[in-house]
């Protein structure tokens, strides 16, 4: 390769560079883009990735795609609300249920088809010209340079070498993220020794339960059953002790396990079968000066509850409009150092969660497995305790204990608010977020409270509420007035008793441009 680089002078500038053009990163460049900012998004492969990894997604992250205008448009791809089933070994439910949200405006759970959610975020992303791509292009290197980060690259396509800066980088390219080695991060935990086989499948011919995920509880064999949409169907199931890794992915094997399940060839066409371990991983930290780490580049989990990228696209929502204030001068610098207080209790939380799902599921032991059966068998036969079981081992609250908050110890500190539908200037009904623009708001019932002038000073925006189920939540949490981060945050809160808190120092809350989401066609 020869070297193109140039003089500092005359080395492409950008807000921000993303490493890595998958979901986390397609979610980042929309979020950034649509902020205006000045974006180049660096991907090693031509196309999108053909094969789908992430199966499902949840309210919170279809809340984060609706903020760019794309959710409705992800939606018609979707399967939402599907039941789940927990099977014994001769095929019986044990538990079945359906996901309950938490009130964020959307499908609480629902399973996707990756290469078309690719698909959409990268025509999102299309929207922008503002924003870059540098496909077949890979990140050699990343050097924290004070004011910025000097980034070499090989384009693959012409064997030359090309340098550019940036003011911030997201580092979103995989669990084996080159840039986090790069930068000597440490990715602490494990990676199970087990190897696990996903089959992948195209439907020719619907059978019975094809349409709900199925947790297939067999101690001889655990097995994951979970319709995708499009016409899509996938199997998951730990390999036997023995078996090569290219039998294990043969016809002869793959129709094994797929006849056990009484699916035949009339059924499904297979795709692919492929072989991989699960992991459990944290990044120990994820920003060094200039460049963060997100998505499977600052975590791994285990697939049990299906939030590997959610978490992810969860990070990127956490950090860009962050890093949009920080770049505009709207927040001292400072700020972006919240993005890991907040983010990483959470993921650890979902970690875990995915884990005790897996033992659950995966369970060996003949005695132990039928003592499991029985129990949840019964429990389960009432709605209460199902509620509550969700709370302990499916998706928490969104809710950071610690962070860019007031933290005046109010109870509403750190939770996003909920999504009902309300009415516009206009008086149509629409989604709560679409009304907020994710700018700074502050909410209230009744008069404003004592100490709103110092937010309305900084351009805090001023909605009173009417909602009824708006107001049934707040009043829940004990709140009159809240102000509300452009992610949907409570940053303060107070009752009708109570003053608001004032804004931190250096934060301006004045909306930017409005900026029209054009959804692609």
């Amino acid at each position: 390769m020869s070297d193109s680089g140039s003089p500092a002078s005359s080395t492409p500038a950008y807000d921000v560079a993303i490493v890595g053009y998958g979901p986390v990163g397609a979610t980042a460049a929309n979020l950034l883009g649509r902020q205006g900012l000045k974006v180049v998004v660096i991907e090693r492969d031509p196309d999108i990735y053909s094969r789908a990894r992430a199966i499902s997604t949840d309210e919170e992250v279809m809340r984060v795609w609706q903020s760019v205008g794309l959710a409705d448009r992800l939606q018609h791809d979707m399967l939402p609300d599907r039941p789940v089933a927990f099977v014994d070994a001769a095929g019986a439910p044990f538990y079945e249920t359906t996901i309950t949200g938490h009130g964020y405006g959307h499908p609480p759970q629902q399973f996707i088809y990756q290469p078309a959610v690719d698909q959409v975020l990268r025509e999102g992303v299309a929207r922008f010209g503002n924003v870059e791509l540098l496909l077949e292009h890979e990140c050699l290197r990343v050097v924290n340079k004070g004011d910025h980060v000097e980034l070499m690259l090989a384009d693959l396509r012409s064997d030359l070498f090309k340098r550019i800066r940036a003011s911030y980088v997201i580092a979103a390219d995989g669990g084996s993220s080159p840039t986090r080695g790069q930068l000597g991060v440490g990715y602490s935990g494990k990676t199970y020794t087990e190897r696990w086989v996903v089959i992948d499948t195209k439907v020719v011919k619907e059978w019975d339960a094809h349409d709900r995920l199925r947790f297939h509880c067999n101690p001889a064999r655990p097995t994951v059953d979970c319709p995708t949409p499009l016409g899509h169907h996938r199997w998951e199931y730990p390999a036997r002790p023995g078996d090569t890794d290219e039998y294990l992915v043969s016809d002869e094997a793959v129709w094994k396990v797929l006849n056990e399940q009484g699916i035949t060839d009339e059924h499904v066409k297979v795709l692919r079968a492929v072989i991989y371990r699960h992991h459990v991983r944290t990044a120990d930290r994820w920003r060094v000066g200039r460049v963060f780490l997100a998505g499977d580049a600052a975590h791994a989990m285990p697939p049990w509850i299906g939030q590997g990228m959610a978490a992810g696209v969860r990070d990127v929502a956490n950090l860009c409009w962050k890093m949009a204030a920080v770049l505009r001068g709207k927040a001292p610098e400072a700020l972006l150092d919240s993005y890991e207080t907040e983010r990483k209790p959470h993921v650890i939380e979902v970690t875990r969660r995915a884990v005790l799902m897996g033992r659950v599921i995966t369970e060996h032991n003949e005695v132990l497995a039928a003592v499991r059966n029985h129990v949840l068998r019964v429990i389960t036969k009432v709605p209460a305790i199902t509620r509550q079981g969700q709370k302990l081992y499916w998706v928490p609250d969104a809710y950071y204990p610690d962070g860019f908050f007031a933290a005046t110890g109010h109870k509403a500190e750190g939770r996003q608010i909920i999504q009902p539908r309300v009415s516009d200037e206009t008086g149509t009904k629409v989604r709560l977020d679409d009304v907020l623009q994710g700018r700074w708001t502050l909410l209230h019932l009744g008069a404003l409270p004592a100490g709103a002038q110092a937010w309305t000073a900084r351009g805090v925006t001023v909605l009173p509420v009417r909602d009824a189920t708006l107001t049934a939540w707040l009043t829940k949490h004990k709140a009159t007035a809240v102000i509300i981060r452009p992610d949907g945050f409570i940053y303060a809160a107070a009752d009708s008793a109570a003053t608001l808190p004032p804004p931190p120092l250096g934060l301006d809350c004045a909306a930017p441009a409005a900026i029209t989401n054009a959804v692609p066609a």
